[in-house]
């Protein structure tokens, strides 16, 4: 039996969320989403969600990227799930704290298509 790699998409961008949800369906996944890090946080301990891979905007209303990284870690929330943040803050403070905080990669939206998205999670998944 073929199990499919599971993800969870933070993003309050729904113009954005649905094309990811598109791409990573035809790529096999099984998807969750959320809206922003509080409703993350909800399913991933309401639904005991344990996603490979969580995809994380940074700038959100409610609970920031950030305050999200720093719960997840602090309270050790999904410890076996590969966190990447997907956002258009590219400054080197804002890289390095999401890193520092627990993300395993930073990708920058607007520098990167849906597909080269894809295919660094892939890669990170393999690591």
């Amino acid at each position: 039996m073929n199990i499919k790699p599971k993800i969870l998409i933070i993003d309050d961008d729904f113009f954005l969320l649905d094309m990811y949800i598109l791409k990573f369906q035809e790529a096999g996944f099984d998807i969750e989403t959320a809206k922003n890090g509080a409703e993350a946080l909800e399913k991933l301990k309401s639904k005991n969600l344990n996603p490979d891979v969580i995809l994380l905007d940074i700038l959100m209303p409610s609970m920031d990227g950030f305050e999200f990284l720093k719960i997840v870690k602090d309270k050790n929330i999904a410890p076996n799930s590969k966190i990447i943040v997907l956002s258009n803050v590219g400054q080197k403070e804002e890289i390095d704290k999401s890193l520092n905080l627990g993300a395993k990669d930073y990708i920058i939206k607007a520098h990167h298509t849906p597909s080269e998205v894809m295919e660094k999670i892939r890669k990170i998944m393999t690591e």
